[in-house]
C-alpha cells in the first residue's frame, strides 16, 4: 500500500455556530485517486479551501509529504506541488487556449515579469503548452480564445493549466459540474491515466464518476468523515447509505 502524501488531522473550521469542518480526519495515499463525497452542506469545499491554503482552519493540521503546511499560504503550497482547480473555471477568456497554457508554463518557471506578450511568442513556453493541450484533447482548439470554448473544453483547458505547474497532488473541486454526459466521459478518460503519476483528490457529486475513478473514497457528513475506504466498502456501508447514498447501486 502506498504511503500517504496528504494527512489531515482534527481539521476544524467554524462560521459562527456552524462547524463546516468538525475534527475532520483524512488520509490520501500517493498516486491514487481519492474521492471526497457527501451531501450539500457537508463541508467538502470548505475542506478543499483549507487544504489549498485559501482558508485557515481554527484548529487541526494539514501535512503534505510529511511537512506541516497548515499555515502556509496558497502560493507556497503550490510551489511544493499542491495544486487545485475550482467549481467555476478560472481562465483568461480573451486569450487563446494556447496562450493560457503558455502563461501557466511561464508561472511554473517563476518568470512572471512581462507576462502575456512574451508567452505568446516564446517557443520554450509554447512547445510544452502545445504538448499539454494535446494531452487533454484540445490540440485542435489551441487557437480558439478561451471564452469561446464549450464548458467541458474549458474544464479540459483548466486541467492542462494545472498540469503545467507540475503538481504532485491536484485538488479537483467538482470538475464535472455543468457538463453533459459526453463531456463527462471525455473528462473521465483524461483523469484516469493520471493515476500513479499525480495524486488526485476528487470532490464530485456525480457518483458514477466517483465510483468509476476512485481507489478510495471518504464520505463527509456535517463536517466529519463518517467512512473511508475502497469503493466496494463504501457502497456496502450501511451508515453511508443511510446518510448519503440512499439506494445507489
Amino acid at each position: 500500500m502506498a504511503e500517504p502524501i496528504l494527512e489531515v488531522r482534527g481539521l476544524t473550521k467554524r462560521f459562527g455556530a456552524l462547524a463546516a469542518s468538525d475534527g475532520l480526519d483524512l488520509t490520501v495515499r500517493r498516486g491514487t485517486v481519492h474521492g471526497l463525497i457527501g451531501p450539500n452542506g457537508a463541508g467538502k469545499t470548505t475542506a478543499i479551501n483549507q487544504l489549498s491554503g485559501e482558508l485557515s482552519p481554527d484548529s487541526g493540521h494539514v501535512l503534505f509529504e510529511g511537512r506541516d503546511v497548515t499555515r502556509l499560504p496558497v502560493h507556497r503550497r503550490a510551489r511544493l506541488g499542491l495544486q487545485r482547480s475550482y467549481q467555476i473555471t478560472s481562465l483568461f477568456p480573451d486569450f487563446t487556449a494556447l496562450d493560457n497554457v503558455a502563461m501557466a508554463v511561464q508561472i511554473r518557471g517563476r518568470s512572471c515579469f512581462g507576462m502575456g506578450r512574451p508567452a505568446r511568442r516564446d517557443p520554450t513556453l509554447r512547445d510544452p503548452a502545445r504538448a499539454l493541450l494535446d494531452r487533454v484533447g484540445l490540440d485542435d482548439r489551441r487557437d480558439v480564445v478561451a471564452g469561446g470554448l464549450a464548458h467541458g473544453e474549458k474544464r479540459q483547458l483548466e486541467i492542462a493549466m494545472a498540469l503545467a505547474a507540475g503538481p504532485r497532488m491536484l485538488l479537483l473541486d467538482e470538475p464535472m459540474a455543468g457538463v453533459g454526459r459526453r463531456e463527462t466521459r471525455r473528462l473521465m478518460d483524461l483523469l484516469a491515466p493520471l493515476r500513479g503519476e499525480i495524486t488526485l483528490l476528487l470532490v464530485e457529486h456525480d457518483m458514477d464518476v466517483v465510483f468509476a475513478l476512485a481507489d478510495e473514497i471518504t464520505v463527509m457528513v456535517k463536517g466529519r468523515a463518517i467512512a473511508s475506504g475502497p469503493p466496494e466498502s463504501i457502497r456496502a456501508d450501511r451508515e453511508v447509505r443511510r446518510a448519503y447514498l440512499g439506494d445507489y447501486g
